[in-house]
């Protein structure tokens, strides 16, 4: 008959508590990565569906010969009726990260700024708002300042 220790298997306490250091000193470092590409991916689909809207514009200028009258009530500034009012579009307005507006009309009827601006309430909010002209320029407020520096004429800067 054999007399000795038997052998326990498991964990100590002190290598459970390597391992949660170990997946706590992970975690503090993906979760802000894991953040910033949410806010990227919410931009990009704002981004797209401006592109929509515009595209939207230029169908509602082809039938009317202006871009006057394209937001609801037929109104030239506001939220779109020519489009959806919220991005992004393809989900109920419960899930928007932005809202879409009609932001300006030229006198003329000939140019429009539309704007996406960051929905309260969700992470998107100090993300800064997006622009896009009629003449193909694009803007992304990326300081969340309110005033567009020349730097910031671009979405992808």
């Amino acid at each position: 008959m054999k007399h000795g220790l038997k052998k326990h298997n498991g964990f100590t306490l002190i290598e459970l508590m390597i391992v949660i250091a170990i997946v706590g000193i992970i975690t503090s470092i993906a979760y802000p990565s894991y953040q910033g590409f949410v806010k990227s991916s919410n931009r990009g689909s704002a981004q797209a569906d401006l592109m929509a809207l515009a595209a939207a514009m230029e169908r509602h200028k082809a039938a009317n010969y202006t871009y006057n009258g394209a937001a609801e009530a037929a109104a030239n500034t506001g939220k779109p009726a020519v489009f959806h009012a919220h991005s992004p579009s393809g989900e109920p307005v419960a899930n928007k990260k932005y809202d879409l507006t009609i932001d300006s009309v030229t006198a003329s009827g000939n140019g429009y700024v539309i704007i996406a601006t960051p929905a309260s309430g969700t992470a998107q909010i100090d993300d800064g708002k997006l622009y896009f002209y009629s003449d193909g320029r694009k803007a992304w407020d990326k300081d969340n300042s309110n005033t567009l520096a020349s730097s910031e004429y671009c979405w992808g800067c």
